[in-house]
């Protein structure tokens, strides 16, 4: 495979105004999808985007790239990230391009495509797109222009898939749930779907205003879920991320439940019900008590890489249907083509209902093992750290005193220059231990 120049795991990101997330280079970037999206059936292209103010100078931008590349757009306007992968699907799109920074303050932002089926880009495509960019920009004659049409009825749309993967039997009649938008793209989803399946819902996060997403609030602030959760006496509460593809949860007594116990709960229910096809995926800092609580129920699980385009390229590979990371990305193949909050929150409520417990109590099977994350700074001009002898015997050292109880991983950040030294097992004190051993064999040799 090629080297990548401007794609990442999860598309283009970056800071508002510089690097690649500028007006220039992403009409360019339009352009670029545009000439090798063109001549494969619909030659229609959506695009949605979070609430960032940015958005409305990269949704024109790329209009007009696409437009001039012979590309007819559809504007969807402020959507979550899995609503413009269903919407690409069902619209029979040639693709979907998503404009959000996810879970980043407002003034980053991003750009990722969908292909027509509702799956994220695969690389070849990616790299044609890179290659195109190289080239001189061009404009079809002016009867052969895209057009723009704005979609009105896409938020309703997804609103009933939504509503469509909950059970047709349950209902959520006397629950009483919070939810927090994050200031984000689903700040006129969620409630919507929560209310109209019977919910009392309070809302936070949900007043955006282009400056705000993100900003103390939804799955990456969780202290706002968790107070108005103990404030008004709620059953649970559902903190979603600016683009609505991740989701933490929070139980009635104000604890946060991450991606790792959303997948337990999940795999769980779907075990006792019969619709478990295969293991569930995770991916290297999955908590080693998922690990094992999954084990003692016989399902099997495996890692990916970090990311969940792994975790998802895993999944296609086994023929699972159930896989996410601990930072709150879910995955329900049988459900939906890439990672959906709203969702993954649906079916935790269905695996509530269907057991008649609570959050709290429905979490009980899952003991999380203590995890200590020490970040050590190298110059990048050093050689790599985890090539070093003294690194990798520390390490051999720290995995033969924890034995199967503790488990280890060492990994270079994939933002900045750091080198994450994990460790952990069933006993705090261990994990710390090893930790800092390991942490300064890596200091030794990082400066």
């Amino acid at each position: 495979m090629g080297q990548r120049k401007y794609f990442g795991t999860d598309g283009i990101r970056g800071k508002v105004g510089e690097s690649a997330i500028n007006p220039e280079f992403v009409t360019k970037l339009g352009w670029a999808a545009g000439k090798i999206l063109a001549g494969h059936g619909t030659n229609k292209v959506l695009i949605g985007k979070d609430t960032r103010i940015s958005g409305y100078m990269l949704e024109s931008a790329l209009e007009a790239g696409l437009s001039a590349a012979g590309i007819n757009i559809g504007l969807l306007g402020p959507m979550p990230t899995p609503a413009i992968a269903y919407l690409t699907k069902t619209f029979r799109s040639e693709a979907g391009i998503v404009i959000s920074a996810s879970h980043n303050p407002y003034y980053d932002n991003g750009i990722k495509f969908f292909s027509a089926d509702g799956y994220k880009l695969d690389d070849d495509i990616e790299l044609a797109i890179e290659a195109m960019m190289d080239k001189p920009m061009t404009c079809v004659a002016s009867n052969q222009l895209g057009k723009a049409t704005r979609i009105n009825d896409a938020a309703g749309r997804y609103i009933e898939f939504c509503k469509g993967s909950f059970p047709s039997d349950l209902s959520l009649k006397g629950m009483k749930i919070v939810v927090d938008c994050a200031h984000g793209a689903t700040y006129h989803i969620a409630p919507n779907v929560l209310s109209e399946l019977g919910a009392e819902v309070i809302e936070i996060g949900t007043k955006p205003d282009g400056l705000n997403i993100n900003d103390k609030v939804g799955a990456t602030s969780m202290k706002a879920t968790v107070d108005k959760v103990l404030e008004t006496g709620a059953d649970l509460g559902f903190a979603l991320d600016g683009d609505g593809d991740r989701i933490m949860l929070v139980d009635h007594l104000g604890n946060v439940l991450d991606g790792d116990q959303i997948l337990y709960i999940i795999a769980r229910d779907a075990l006792k019900s019969g619709r478990l096809s295969g293991g569930v995926v995770g991916t290297l800092m999955s908590n080693l008590g998922l690990e094992v609580a999954l084990s003692k129920l016989s399902i099997p699980f495996a890692r990916s890489a970090v990311g969940d385009r792994y975790v998802m390229e895993l999944l296609q590979q086994k023929g699972w249907a159930i896989g996410g990371e601990n930072s709150g990305h879910v995955l329900n193949l049988n459900i939906a083509s890439t990672g959906d909050g709203i969702v993954a929150g649906l079916q935790v409520i269905t695996a509530m209902l269907r057991s008649g417990m609570d959050l709290h109590d429905l979490s009980g099977g899952f003991e999380k093992f203590p995890q200590k994350l020490i970040n050590v700074r190298y110059e990048e001009s050093a050689s790599n750290p985890l090539e070093n002898k003294a690194v990798k015997d520390s390490v051999t050292e720290a995995e033969g005193s924890l034995g199967k109880s503790g488990r280890v991983l060492l990994r270079k950040s994939g933002t900045e220059p750091l080198i994450r030294v994990m460790v952990e097992s069933d006993d705090e004190m261990q994990s710390l231990k090893w930790a800092e051993f390991i942490a300064d064999a890596v200091r030794k040799v990082a400066n």
